[in-house]
């Protein structure tokens, strides 16, 4: 009996570690939303300044190689995109390997948060999602290298 009533208590604890009460959740969220606010405005800013300095793009950042949907997904881009961004990756290397930036007014030319892959790769996670709920297979391979 004692047995039973102790894991039942440890499962009620475990219950409350996992779903915290709302109220509480609530207060830390309302009191922490300024800080995360102004923190994340601050990275983005300093993302899109180094960003610029090299001509990139947030999506530049996105590796075929690590991600099989980031793969899928820049495979569907047009052409024309794939070659723009080629050409800005290529530049970037270029710039770091001399060890040099874009100049000002190029900078300030520069769209770091313009995105051009994300709703291709939106679309391929949701089409992976509905093929593992439905339990079908992949139109593609699935397997890193």
């Amino acid at each position: 009996m004692f047995l039973v009533t102790s894991l039942v208590q440890e499962e009620a604890y475990l219950k409350l570690l996992q779903f915290p009460n709302m109220a509480s959740k609530g207060v830390v969220a309302k009191l922490t939303k300024p800080f995360w606010s102004w923190a994340s405005k601050t990275y983005k800013g300093m993302v899109g300044a180094e960003l610029q300095k090299y001509g990139l793009r947030y999506d530049d950042l996105l590796d075929p190689e690590m991600s099989l949907d980031v793969k899928e997904a820049l495979n569907r881009l047009p052409k024309e995109e794939l070659d723009l961004r080629h050409q800005r990756i290529k530049r970037a290397m270029d710039l770091s390997l001399k060890h040099v930036y874009l100049s000002k007014d190029m900078q300030a030319k520069q769209t770091p948060f313009l995105f051009y892959a994300q709703d291709q790769l939106k679309e391929v996670e949701a089409e992976q999602a509905e093929r593992a709920l439905l339990g079908g297979a992949s139109p593609y391979n699935r397997q890193l290298p």
